[in-house]
């Protein structure tokens, strides 16, 4: 089996902070004894992500999201534990690290305020050794998929968000990296400037394979961009799996509805149609199929549809919570398993 892209193992990350005292009073007592306490923002967390997947990693302010990808990235170093991307530790072999990782920050900004966003690009393609022929190439694709033409000339003190983060992306795979880390990257866009970005990432990861990471508080962006999720609550990964297994695990009931082609009466009956774990009724002109957690499979329950009524069903609509609402419903699940452990026996 190939080794994995990216590999962590029993990560912790600690911080050690204070509480300041309110007052004068209380300022001059923390300049004799500051009382120090560890915050544990990383909590034994452990993956591994093969070439070419894009992952969701998704968690409340505060879970353990950016301090992952930095120790990831090399900003960090961790307390303890074990991480190789494509085969190099990131805080030990950094000159080499960043010459294949990509990395946007959407609060953060590796161009330069007071130069003109391609002069900020042309100097991060010297920086990365990139050529003249490789350097044209790439900026001709960033300015066909991004729109980087018009405003490649004004400085990135005068940029809009949007302009901004486009250029971000284009800084960031100069060097045609492998891998690509994207904390928060579309934080405050409009609409159309995140479409814009969904679809230059969807390109980069089909055409060239480019394995991505991203942490977003918009769970659409996951949804249209990652096969995969991990979510993190209070240092801890508490799911890893597809968004498929994370619908399953959270859903308790997922809804049919077949739109037919005329009414079905009021007394009939679903006389050879599948009843494990699944409730049909008559809605006038739709059949409702009220799936639970452990049924059959929902393919078959459209399937035995479709084979009894044929050419009669005119649409097939499926029902089931936004994935805001399934990882809301995970967060509340861990949150009565910590009040439960933390109850006396």
């Amino acid at each position: 089996m190939p080794e994995p892209l990216i590999r962590v193992a029993r990560l912790v990350k600690e911080f050690k902070t204070y509480d300041r005292r309110g007052g004068i009073a209380g300022a001059m007592l923390d300049l004799v004894h500051r009382e120090y306490k560890t915050v544990r923002a990383v909590d034994d967390v452990g993956f591994t992500i093969e070439r070419g997947e894009m992952v969701g990693y998704i968690g409340a302010n505060g879970a353990g999201k950016s301090t992952t990808i930095k120790v990831l990235c090399g900003i960090l170093f961790p307390t303890s534990g074990e991480v190789a991307v494509d085969g190099r530790v990131p805080w030990k072999d950094r000159e080499a690290h960043v010459q294949r990782i990509g990395a946007v920050f959407g609060q953060r900004s590796q161009l330069w305020w007071d130069l003109a966003a391609g002069e900020s690009l042309r100097l991060l393609a010297k920086i990365y050794a990139v050529s003249e022929a490789e350097y044209a190439a790439r900026m001709a694709e960033f300015e066909q998929v991004l729109e980087l033409r018009e405003f490649l000339k004004t400085p990135v003190r005068k940029l809009s968000l949007g302009q901004k983060m486009r250029c971000e992306l284009a800084a960031s795979l100069l060097h045609a990296p492998p891998v690509l880390f994207l904390d928060e990257p579309t934080i405050g866009l409009d609409v159309v400037a995140k479409q814009s970005i969904r679809e230059f990432l969807r390109r980069i990861n089909r055409e060239r394979g480019v394995t991505t990471i991203l942490t977003t508080h918009d769970l659409r962006e996951i949804e249209e961009l990652c096969a995969r999720v991990l979510i993190i609550d209070r240092g801890r990964i508490v799911f890893d799996g597809s968004l498929d297994e994370l619908r399953a695990q959270a859903v308790d009931t997922v809804e049919l509805r077949f739109r037919m082609a005329h009414a079905l009466g009021a007394d009939w009956q679903p006389e050879g149609l599948p009843a494990q774990g699944v409730a049909w009724k008559a809605e006038g002109h739709e059949l409702v199929g009220s799936l639970t957690r452990g049924s059959l499979p929902r393919a078959e329950a459209i399937r035995a549809v479709l084979e009894r009524f044929g050419q009669g069903v005119q649409d097939i609509a499926i029902s089931e919570p936004q994935i805001e609402r399934i990882v809301q419903r995970i967060y509340e699940a861990e949150k009565q398993k910590r009040r439960a452990a933390e109850q006396p026996a």
